[in-house]
């Protein structure tokens, strides 16, 4: 463990850290953190598909020499946990990704940087020391920007890229709006010079003023494959088609999720998709889990239908906000505990015992776990 990040031990769950930043944060960031697309539907409905899929313990295994541990492109994680992409950290704690990268480390679970992280590529990378972590990718305006993102990312020894897909315009983020939200002047994306885009002005009657004539498509997926010899997944996925369509442009992995139910309301939730996306793509292929994710028991329902790991976001910055980067380890520890005994009551030895029979999914129940703060906060989810 790293010795830098002393633990604290008041909140005894995820939710109890989103509800205490709820009350913590200002009315902009914590909109920007919790807050989703439109009315919310796909934040609320990522949780529900978790409440609504029951567990199917199996009982006198033998869990001799039992591990919560995986490995993902050659390298090994204390769970199959990585913290999730997530921009401009510093509005929830001074430390920001710096702090998130370190919390990580100390949990020996995976740290993935957005784009849009408020520290440098090269800073999060040497906080995280000693532990894998990957970039996530926002395509830019023009292919030689973007691959000098890349470029810097493989320099400083991220171990994969991650590329967004999902979000080539913002979602309709009626909350952000309503609580008057904007960066301060002291935070912007570190790693991206907007300001430098020689970009052409609106096209009058073009769908949404020409805006998509610069997001990527799968061409650009095609000369990204060519341009890093990195482990590549696609985020964003929840058709079956597109992810079958990855997996034959050479892709490593995919994460299935609808971006925490930030940018397109009522897009499904990713576990009710999941499963479907496995058959298409087979087992030898990585597959993440995003959205949703507040339980040890989570993360299990997760592999049972199809996922090798997931990525958790929202619930990780809130402990970053209420405690700093120790709240952020000590939101991480819960977790991996969770999963641990989830493991233990469940009889599975380690991840890759868990098997699609070990869940069951009940429709038509509407599930109550955690329920008190999802309706304190509305929502949180990835």
């Amino acid at each position: 463990m790293n010795p830098r990040i002393p633990i604290s031990h008041d909140p005894v769950s995820l939710g109890d850290y989103e509800a205490l930043a709820a009350e913590r944060l200002t009315a902009g960031p914590a909109a920007y953190l919790f807050g989703g697309s439109a009315d919310e539907i796909s934040v609320r409905e990522n949780r529900a598909a978790f409440e609504r899929t029951m567990l199917l313990p199996r009982v006198l295994v033998d869990m001799h020499e039992a591990s919560t541990g995986i490995t993902l492109f050659g390298d090994e994680y204390a769970a199959p946990v990585l913290v999730a992409p997530m921009g401009f950290q510093r509005l929830f704690h001074p430390s920001g990704e710096i702090g998130l990268a370190q919390a990580a480390a100390a949990m020996g679970t995976g740290f993935v940087l957005s784009s849009l992280a408020s520290t440098t590529i090269e800073a999060a990378a040497a906080a995280g020391e000693g532990a894998p972590q990957w970039f996530q990718l926002y395509f830019q305006p023009d292919r030689a920007a973007t691959l000098k993102l890349v470029q810097r990312a493989e320099a400083a020894g991220y171990r994969a890229i991650v590329v967004t897909v999902d979000a080539p315009v913002n979602g309709i983020r009626n909350r952000e709006t309503r609580a008057g939200f904007h960066l301060p002047e002291n935070i912007r994306a570190e790693n991206i010079a907007l300001a430098g885009l020689d970009l052409p002005p609106p096209r009058p009657g073009a769908l949404l003023g020409g805006l998509l004539d610069h997001a990527p498509n799968w061409s650009d997926m095609i000369w990204l494959r060519q341009a890093t010899a990195l482990p590549l997944l696609l985020k964003g996925v929840l058709n079956p088609e597109d992810a079958l369509k990855a997996r034959e442009l050479g892709f490593d992995g995919l994460i299935v999720s609808n971006h925490g139910g930030r940018v397109l309301d009522t897009a499904v939730p990713p576990l009710l998709v999941l499963p479907m996306i496995r058959r298409a793509v087979g087992e030898r292929m990585t597959i993440l889990l995003d959205g949703g994710i507040r339980r040890g028991t989570d993360i299990f329902k997760a592999l049972a239908s199809g996922a090798n790991a997931v990525q958790v976001g929202r619930p990780i910055a809130a402990a970053l906000a209420v405690a700093g980067p120790q709240g952020a380890a000590r939101a991480l520890r819960i977790l991996l505990d969770e999963f641990a005994v989830t493991l233990a009551l469940c009889g599975c030895p380690d991840p890759s015992q868990i098997k699609p029979h070990s869940i069951l999914p009940l429709p038509g129940i509407s599930g109550t776990a955690g329920a008190g703060y999802t309706r304190e906060i509305a929502g949180g989810t990835s």
